[in-house]
């Protein structure tokens, strides 16, 4: 297929790499250093997207916010500009579910499908081509876009209509968000006690407090390795989505509102472009422990 790609940051790269290998053509937009080796491995640079489109049977979009998608489709040269009838938008960004649904009527208009598919699993997910991908759009839509999707994740699930994929990434976050929150907590109280943290963790690992993000993230608290990964800022971004859905629907998320405050302490602490594990620095600068 001819594929757009627009977004080439630490996820995107790897992604729109596992498409290129698999033989799909590829055209992209804003190529760096960071991402000339897809040019050179038979992609296309574009100067705008609406260009891309343009080339394109499909576009896909991994952009970190939810103006930087609406910018991308419908600004000035955008891909909505490019795109004809028949075509596909697959957004895997992780943006608003209310402006998803906006986003995809505006193109529904224009004859063009849309799905909000975004993902789950990090830099490392990305590379492996393992990503969790939750999927919003019509069946007949996804079935169609389900062999890209296979060529970058391997949990793979339609959600159900537009925005509900979005939705699933918005739940995914809370849970991670307070899980990460809740082992900094219990690694902050290990150290301050007196204990060795690092032996705490492997004793919880064999319990019910045993967890995925016990593992990974507990790990990178202890060896203290917070290079992203996953931003606190995007996920200080995700946690804002949940909270301003919550407002609209009349929800109190009181754990999600804790941690997102966690997760501004932790900008103004200078920390926003570490890991979200980091968040055991501002945990530990709360309890007098930072290094």
């Amino acid at each position: 297929m001819k594929i757009g790609f627009i977004g080439l940051g630490v996820m995107g790269r790897p992604m729109a790499g596992h498409l290129l290998a698999a033989g799909h053509e590829l055209f992209v937009h804003r190529v760096k250093s960071a991402s000339q080796h897809l040019i050179d491995a038979g992609a296309t640079a574009k100067e705008s997207p609406r260009a891309v489109a343009e080339a394109a049977e499909v576009v896909i979009l991994m952009v970190p916010d939810t103006p930087d998608v609406e910018a991308v489709l419908f600004g000035p040269d955008g891909v909505a500009e490019g795109l004809s009838a028949g075509a596909l938008v697959i957004d895997m960004s992780s943006i608003s579910p209310v402006a998803t649904k906006d986003f995809a009527a505006k193109l529904a208009e224009q004859g063009i499908d849309y799905l909000d598919a975004p993902v789950s699993g990090g830099e490392v997910g990305a590379k492996n081509a393992a990503l969790t991908i939750m999927v919003g759009g019509e069946e007949t839509v996804f079935e169609k876009a389900l062999p890209l999707f296979q060529l970058m994740g391997k949990n793979i699930n339609r959600v159900g209509g537009v925005g509900d994929g979005q939705t699933a990434k918005v739940a995914n976050q809370i849970i991670v968000g307070l899980t990460i929150a809740a082992v900094g907590e219990a690694l902050t109280f290990a150290k301050k006690a007196g204990a060795d943290p690092s032996k705490v963790r492997d004793a919880l690992m064999g319990g019910f407090a045993a967890s995925r993000i016990l593992e990974v993230h507990g790990e990178r608290m202890i060896n203290r390795t917070f290079d992203p990964g996953f931003r606190i800022r995007l996920h200080r971004k995700d946690l804002a989505l949940a909270l301003d859905a919550a407002k609209a629907l009349e929800l109190a998320l009181p754990n999600t509102a804790a941690t997102a405050q966690l997760m501004n302490a932790a900008l103004a602490l200078g920390d926003g472009d570490k890991d979200h594990s980091g968040l055991i620095r501002t945990l530990e600068a709360l309890a007098g422990t930072a290094d």
